[in-house]
């Protein structure tokens, strides 16, 4: 086995375990070994998108990074927004469309954008490459969608898939 495809392989195990542990919403010995048994077997089985290359960490410690950084930020700024007398809201539903290419990886598009306080993802509409965003503020609505396009950029740089979905493929209602 390669050392690409070993460190590959790795890295998915790890965050296959993260993602089971963040579904039990807890970190246990049960949660981590169970974890590991469905990731081992998953792996072994070959379960799950081919990849055309390998995992880029750089690009994902980066979109890694900017979420950590959005859940600090916005989650001051909604704390904030929440003791203060005077409420200078302005809500909004925005649509937010990402690229073709990008489509693979709406549902982490989702999940990044709705850990983040003050906006969460309503809707997605996999065919089209639309995300539907709740903003607390509206005057941030540019701001916003470079932001999803930085993170989704950054998302297939460092996942890269097998081959783009052709339309009308994806997930079915």
């Amino acid at each position: 086995m390669t050392r690409q495809l070993h460190s590959r392989r790795v890295v998915t195990a790890v965050l296959l375990v993260f993602t089971w542990c963040a579904l039990w919403g807890e970190v246990s010995v049960a949660n981590v070994v169970s974890g590991l048994v469905l990731a081992s077997l998953t792996l072994m089985l070959g379960l799950g998108p081919g990849t055309r290359g390998r995992i880029v960490l750089r690009p994902l410690l980066r979109f890694a990074r900017l979420v950590l950084g959005d859940l600090v930020v916005s989650t001051l700024k909604v704390s904030y927004e929440v003791v203060t007398p005077t409420d200078r809201t302005r809500e909004s539903i925005v649509a937010v469309d990402v690229p073709y290419g990008t489509r693979s990886h709406l549902l982490l598009l989702v999940v990044a954008v709705t850990v983040t306080p003050g906006t969460a993802a309503v809707d997605a509409d996999f065919e089209s490459g639309t995300l539907y965003l709740h903003l607390l503020d509206h005057q941030r609505r540019d701001e916003v969608e470079r932001h999803v396009q930085e993170l989704a950029g950054l998302a297939c740089a460092g996942l890269p898939v097998a081959e783009p979905m052709t339309h009308g493929e994806g997930v079915q209602p």
